[in-house]
């Protein structure tokens, strides 16, 4: 598996399942989430009002924004009530016990 575009953000050991971290990545402030063992990556920011998204309670897939309990689906980056409302949402993937996760613009 080639790592061009792909930056290491974590070991994939330090995030256990249901929980989620804010890591930088690229000069970029990402919400970094473990569910059962499939990592997914959101902008930290909730479109909301800026809250860190990765500070926010995990439920499943479901992450509420610790600041005003926005939701958002950290599959998909979509918002629970209004699928709509979306915050950016990156790939990501482990190799080597590291999570990586590419950026795009």
């Amino acid at each position: 598996m080639g790592n061009e575009g792909w930056l290491r953000v974590a070991a994939a050991n330090d995030i256990r399942p249901g929980e989620g971290r804010v890591v930088e990545a690229g000069g970029r402030t990402l919400a970094l989430f473990n569910v059962e063992g499939a990592y997914y990556a959101l902008d930290n920011a909730c479109s909301h009002r800026g809250g860190p998204l990765g500070d926010g309670d995990l439920d499943g897939t479901v992450v509420s924004c610790p600041w005003h309990a926005w939701r958002w689906d950290v599959t998909s980056g979509a918002n629970v009530n209004n699928p709509a409302v979306r915050v950016a949402c990156f790939p990501a993937r482990v190799q080597d016990g590291a999570v990586f996760v590419q950026l795009r613009d």
